[in-house]
């Protein structure tokens, strides 16, 4: 079987399908570089004194890991200079990040979750990179507006874990492809291409602890799957939760599931807990390429029109049927 790395199959998207412009081949290749280095620092974790907190808070005023600071200005350092890219966003930063005036300009917009699932770092579990590209519309200033595009508009998008190994998984809207590190030889292979979600499932990911604060349809709609086989929906769910976005994605990506951090009281005013630029768009970009369905539980994420850089949704993704399960519980 022959190995196909990252810049190889980049490289055929470009000359054969003709679906991936030079700039924006060379822009994903470059974030790819950088989350193997962000991949080195966690692999290091405490032999490089990397891992506790930073002393800091990020703009949603959650305190930052070490390790967040250094992804983030991992990330910010390996795109500054590539001429690819009019501004960047990250999840740690209040404003967007010009491209510095000594540096040629690009005409995309690259937003990015450094590290997702950060409070896992100090106990070893998996921890990830979220990051989705727009494009900048011509003769637009690269301020936070230029940025407020639906998901609809994304060009790019993708997540690399850092567990067992790392992986990265991309999408540019010709389906899923997974890559795997070889960490000999430096590169991502391609590993599982064409990734496809099952339209059903038996498994959920959801923070149980959180229960008592959700609205009463999804109270109902867990209420019944823990219910089994004797419940109304007809048989047994199985229970998972990582704490990490990337890991709870990933394993609905390759087994099927369903992942749900609905609104809930304690973050009502906020709109909900996890932020639509950030890890809503490019996770639902992701799934659906794949096959399956992304909501806020009453609408299409990716159909939401942002309002402003940080804002925050509730999201519901995964198996396509199940997705459309809770929807119903929701209408009704």
């Amino acid at each position: 079987m022959r190995r196909i790395t990252l810049s190889r199959y980049l490289i055929e998207q470009q000359r054969e399908k003709g679906s991936l412009p030079g700039d924006l081949r060379l822009l994903i290749e470059v974030v790819a570089r950088a989350c193997k280095t962000i991949s080195v620092a966690i692999g290091k974790g405490e032999l490089a004194g990397v891992l506790g907190g930073a002393g800091s808070d990020n703009v949603q005023g959650e305190a930052q890991k070490k390790l967040d600071v250094l992804s983030n200005d991992i990330l910010l350092e390996a795109n500054e200079w590539g001429g690819h890219l009019a501004a960047m966003a990250s999840e740690e930063m209040d404003d967007p990040h010009p491209i510095p005036n000594r540096y040629p300009k690009g005409e995309y917009l690259l937003v990015f979750d450094p590290l997702d699932g950060s409070s896992n770092i100090d106990v070893n579990l998996s921890v990830g990179t979220i990051f989705s590209v727009l494009r900048c519309a011509e003769g637009m200033e690269p301020t936070e507006q230029a940025f407020l595009q639906p998901g609809t508009k994304q060009v790019a998008a993708g997540y690399a874990v850092y567990g067992p190994s790392t992986i990265l998984v991309l999408t540019t809207g010709d389906g899923v492809d997974c890559f795997t590190l070889d960490r000999e030889q430096g590169s991502f292979v391609l590993t599982q291409p064409k990734m496809s979600i099952p339209e059903d499932t038996k498994e959920f990911a959801i923070n149980m602890s959180n229960q008592r604060f959700w609205e009463p349809p999804m109270q109902r709609y867990v209420n019944d799957l823990l219910l089994g086989k004797e419940g109304p929906r007809g048989k047994d769910f199985n229970m998972r939760w990582v704490a990490s976005m990337v890991a709870d994605v990933h394993r609905i990506l390759t087994r099927g599931g369903i992942f749900m951090y609905p609104l809930d009281s304690k973050m009502k005013d906020k709109g909900g807990k996890l932020r639509l630029m950030y890890e809503a768009n490019p996770m639902a970009f992701i799934v659906e390429q794949a096959g399956g369905a992304a909501t806020t539980a009453r609408q299409r994420i990716m159909d939401v029109q942002p309002s402003s850089l940080h804002q925050r949704v509730p999201v519901v993704l995964g198996s396509k049927n199940e997705v459309a399960m809770v929807t119903k519980y929701h209408q009704s």
